[in-house]
């Protein structure tokens, strides 16, 4: 019996639906690439050397000093330049300390439980319901002004919330069917916390990790501003530092001294927090179709 046409067609399937890039985080990448190739080249991209004393003190922006300079005669564009390398390293440096602790914590205690899950929430709690500046401005005060203190006393402060959103994600995951078929079978718990919890929570983990970077950035500047930091550094708080103890605020080199600061800090926390959103919507499961 002869087989009908239809059955000697070459079936067709649906070509696989491209899924378009997310452009906000893509605007985030390409911002935070820019400012990464400053940071990792300012000896070949600043035109002067920021310690040296290159022109009159408080010039007016020229060809030659495209942002003037400050109040003791240094090219204030090399200082921006150079700030982007020790303000994005002490950014990194915090989210990674502070986000690899809370990571372990939330894991940890989420997946256990017991005494000691509830003793690290409740510390996390505790450290939460601090007010952040005041604390950071009186941990940074007792510890002196010193980069290495600043570094300390962000991660110090900063591990707490990424703990307790990754815990909350670790507890509705030891409700999935794949978790606990896992567990039923005998899998060990390193096994199940590598295998089924961790790339479960992994864009949760990058997505707090840009996030408190940005914040990190912001804290650096707020304590280097307040005096609290480093002042022999090239950041840009000893920018706004030197820029407030000069008087900069109330004359007309705000505009080329305090202005473009500011503005570099907005577009790098701007940047880390575009990015931070396309992690959270994989994270959700979300995206552009």
């Amino acid at each position: 019996m002869t087989q009908p046409l239809s059955a000697l067609q070459t079936p067709r399937f649906a070509a696989p639906r491209l899924r378009r890039p997310d452009l906000v985080p893509l605007l985030g990448g390409l911002i935070l690439f820019a400012l990464t190739i400053l940071a990792l080249f300012p000896e070949r991209l600043a035109p002067y050397d920021p310690h040296r004393l290159i022109a009159r003190p408080l010039s007016a922006p020229s060809a030659e000093h495209p942002l003037g300079t400050n109040d003791i005669g240094q090219d204030l564009l090399s200082e921006l330049i150079w700030g982007t390398r020790l303000s994005l390293s002490v950014g990194l440096t915090v989210a990674a300390l502070s986000v690899s602790t809370g990571t372990v914590i939330g894991i940890v205690s989420g997946y256990f439980g017991g005494w000691q899950g509830a003793f690290l929430m409740r510390l996390a709690d505790l450290t939460l319901a601090l007010p952040f500046l005041p604390l950071i401005i009186l941990l940074s005060a007792y510890l002196g002004p010193d980069l290495r203190n600043v570094v300390l006393v962000l991660t110090l402060v900063s591990w707490a919330g990424p703990a307790r959103l990754i815990r909350s994600r670790v507890l509705s995951l030891l409700d999935e069917p794949y978790v606990e078929a896992a567990r039923a079978l005998g899998s060990g718990h390193l096994r199940v916390m590598r295998s089924h919890i961790w790339p479960a929570v992994r864009n949760l983990v990058l997505a707090q990790t840009v996030l408190v970077a940005g914040v990190s950035i912001l804290a650096e500047a707020s304590l280097s501003f307040l005096g609290l930091g480093d002042t022999t550094a090239k950041s840009w708080g000893t920018m706004l530092y030197f820029a407030r103890a000069s008087g900069a605020f109330l004359g007309r080199s705000w505009q080329w001294w305090v202005l473009p600061t500011g503005i570099m800090l907005a577009l790098t926390v701007l940047s880390l927090v575009l990015i931070s959103y396309g992690f959270e919507r994989r994270s959700a499961g979300g995206g552009p179709h």
